[in-house]
């Protein structure tokens, strides 16, 4: 799989540069905005989708903001959207604002657990092979899932209860590490719901080259006005559950290479552990914890499309 894989990547790349230059070109449409509901509880998933669509995908945000500042940035001259992207190769997107997130609230609890995130993106899994079908798509339909940071373990959780219900899982990002798995102090009462900063949004941006000043300043403006207040976790003992010999769906692990939450160990650990050989493990050069809005933007989406696509003639 790894050489076949590698020799469409250059091919998707040129495809996909043509594909952004006349992206640039137009406005992006808004997104479309979904209510699901998972055990009564109301959650936001949107959507954006090409006329034709050859690919599915769910994408689930990580630990600090939600899914239209992390995958939908919208710069005037700039393309830094994933959503677009993705919808420029063909790809229909969904993104899930998880509890507590955007434009999903709270539930009564005031807090988020990983297995309640994972439940949630299972139920909208479900949701779009049961509801989401677009007319040439069958009744059926079973998108791939990428989890960024935080939510890559989220993802992974959900893949190790229903694999059926995903193509495959792309992880980026991936943060675990030593004490990951133990709450907070604050975890044993009230959730503390800590305002979010300007400083918190910007602090992913690490590389001065990568990404503009006007990238950094829209993102910020839009991750404050989306989650102006932390989501609070606690229960993190059951990202002890996370065990890649339960994961046998396809796997694409994209590493950005400056990543300071990417460790090589932890990486390495799950890719040889993965039940599956269908998998793939590649290192972004010039990117770092944020490298889908950086400048290897166009690198990292025609990894996403040959990994997706891998299967087309």
């Amino acid at each position: 799989m790894k050489s076949g894989f590698m020799r469409r990547q250059q091919a998707a790349l040129l495809l996909l540069g043509l594909l952004v230059i006349a992206g640039m070109a137009r406005a992006a449409e808004p997104p479309l905005a979904h209510e699901v509901r998972v055990d009564g509880h109301a959650l936001r998933v949107w959507e954006k989708s090409p006329a034709a669509p050859r690919s599915t995908i769910l994408l689930v945000h990580g630990r600090t903001w939600s899914s239209l500042p992390d995958f939908d940035l919208q710069v005037p001259g700039e393309a830094r959207s994933l959503m677009d992207g993705l919808v420029e190769q063909g790809t229909r997107v969904f993104a899930v604002d998880l509890r507590g997130y955007g434009e999903s609230p709270r539930d009564a609890s005031g807090w988020l657990t990983p297995d309640r995130a994972a439940r949630d993106v299972v139920a909208v899994l479900e949701w779009i092979a049961r509801e989401a079908a677009a007319p040439d798509e069958g009744a059926h339909v079973r998108p791939y899932l990428f989890g960024w940071s935080y939510g890559a373990l989220v993802a992974q959780r959900a893949v190790q209860q229903r694999p059926e219900l995903a193509s495959g899982l792309i992880l980026f990002g991936y943060p675990r590490r030593p004490g990951i798995d133990v709450d907070p102090p604050e975890a044993a009462g009230q959730p503390p719901r800590h305002p979010t900063t300007a400083e918190a949004a910007a602090s992913d941006f690490i590389l001065p080259d990568a990404i503009s000043p006007a990238a950094v300043a829209a993102f910020v403006k839009a991750a404050l006005a989306a989650d102006p207040v932390r989501a609070d976790w606690r229960e993190l003992e059951q990202w002890r559950q996370l065990d890649p010999a339960l994961v046998t769906v396809p796997v694409l692990l994209l590493e950005g290479h400056h990543d300071p939450l990417a460790r090589d160990d932890e990486h390495a650990s799950l890719f040889a552990g993965l039940a599956t050989d269908d998998k793939a493990w590649v290192v972004i050069p010039g990117g770092a914890h944020a490298a889908f809005m950086e400048s290897p933007r166009g690198y990292f989406l025609s990894l996403m499309h040959a990994f997706m696509h891998r299967d087309a003639p």
